[in-house]
């Protein structure tokens, strides 16, 4: 059974910092390109970082560039997000994406929540 489970989301100041995870199990995830999504109430969902199946390229959304770092650990089938000096512009529902061609799965989400 494929499953993607997020965990780390939660209530944090601006300025902050959180890591979030997403762990994998039920398919080869050494296969499959990572990618953080997030979705804000009223928002269209968004991009927020890539990490390559091969050569662990990373990409990001221009907002979150040099605040938030994609990684993965294929030997444990996770996926991490580390987010630095947040805002409230943050504040969304994260998801993990795991997609190979027409394979793609998806977790439940964490909300992360920046106010003071």
């Amino acid at each position: 059974q494929v499953q993607l489970v997020e965990s780390g989301g939660g209530l944090v100041q601006p300025g902050g910092s959180l890591r979030l995870s997403c762990a994998a199990s039920g398919f080869t995830f050494n296969n499959y390109h990572m990618t953080w999504y997030r979705q804000a109430p009223g928002k269209e969902r968004e991009l927020v970082a890539r990490i390559g199946r091969v050569d662990d390229s990373t990409e990001y959304a221009d907002s979150v560039k040099g605040r938030f770092t994609i990684s993965r650990d294929n030997a444990k089938k996770m996926v991490y997000l580390q987010m630095n000096t947040l805002n409230a512009e943050d504040t969304a529902v994260y998801r993990c994406n795991a997609r190979y061609y027409t394979y793609d799965y998806w977790g439940q989400g964490t909300q992360v929540t920046v106010s003071s």
